[in-house]
């Protein structure tokens, strides 16, 4: 055998035992996923009871959700639990992504990656839980109560489910944004003042993405633009935080230049 040849033995190795390592980490991934979803999934109707309860509770008196397929019933709350299990699972999932990369990482990589990491999970709960309190009871109320009086309210459970989590999925990606904007700033993408003197287009740019991510109507796509505009706010303040952090070694210089002569 060549020295050639050893060396591409050498250099396939390592990828194969990257490639087991990723195998193994999404295997536990999927497996936390399922274990989960087994114990959810006795508690399916209750679930599925939790989440439409923003809209039962605005429904008028003798009124209440409907089925129009047969198999809905059965194949809602099933969705409906998986989706949870996934949601719950999230941190774990994403320890394992954390575990796969941080080797490869540089100190003061994995030193701003893993509180990145965890508050992009907390910031992602948090979007779902302000479209289930806050967003779900004035969207419904409004839905209820302004259509015309001898029409009965009956939703079917599959096109509310599918129109929850859409809510869902696009609140707690919108709650990213600080995120988003803060590494932009920190890598050097952008800076400081470019994305505020952006501010109007932003602005625009967040009723465009709630028009697009919502139902068409106006007061969730607003529910959704205002507190995208406001977490970019927010990405800004923190990017100001970086900034300032960067500059004070900087600014230390000459007079620690001073004290040496």
């Amino acid at each position: 055998m060549s020295d050639s040849d050893d060396k591409q033995e050498l250099g396939q190795a390592p990828l194969i035992e990257h490639l087991i390592e990723l195998r193994s980490r999404l295997l536990r991934a999927v497996v936390a996923i399922f274990v989960i979803f087994l114990g959810l999934y006795p508690f399916a109707n209750e679930i599925y009871t939790f989440v439409a309860q923003p809209l039962m509770g605005m429904l008028p008196e003798g009124s209440q959700m409907i089925a129009t397929e047969v198999a809905s019933p059965f194949l809602a709350p099933f969705k409906l639990t998986l989706v949870v299990a996934v949601f719950v699972a999230i941190p774990y999932v994403l320890h394992q992504a954390w575990a796969f990369v941080a080797p490869g990482l540089y100190d003061n990589e994995k030193a701003l990656a893993l509180p990145l990491l965890a508050s992009s999970v907390g910031l992602f709960y948090a979007g779902a839980a302000f479209a289930y309190y806050v967003v779900f009871p004035l969207l419904f109320q409004f839905f209820t109560q302004t259509g015309p009086e001898n029409v009965a309210v009956m939703t079917d459970i599959n096109q509310y489910l599918n129109f929850v989590l859409k809510l869902f999925f696009a609140f707690g990606v919108a709650f990213e944004i600080p995120i988003a904007t803060f590494l932009l700033i920190a890598s050097g993408a952008t800076t400081v003042e470019s994305l505020t003197k952006k501010r109007p287009y932003i602005i625009l740019g967040c009723f465009v993405v709630g028009m697009l991510l919502t139902p068409p109507d106006v007061i969730s796509q607003s529910l959704l633009a205002i507190p995208m505009y406001l977490l970019y706010e927010v990405g800004i303040l923190f990017g100001r935080l970086v900034r300032r952090k960067k500059q004070r070694p900087d600014q230390t210089t000459p007079a620690e230049e001073r004290d040496d002569t």
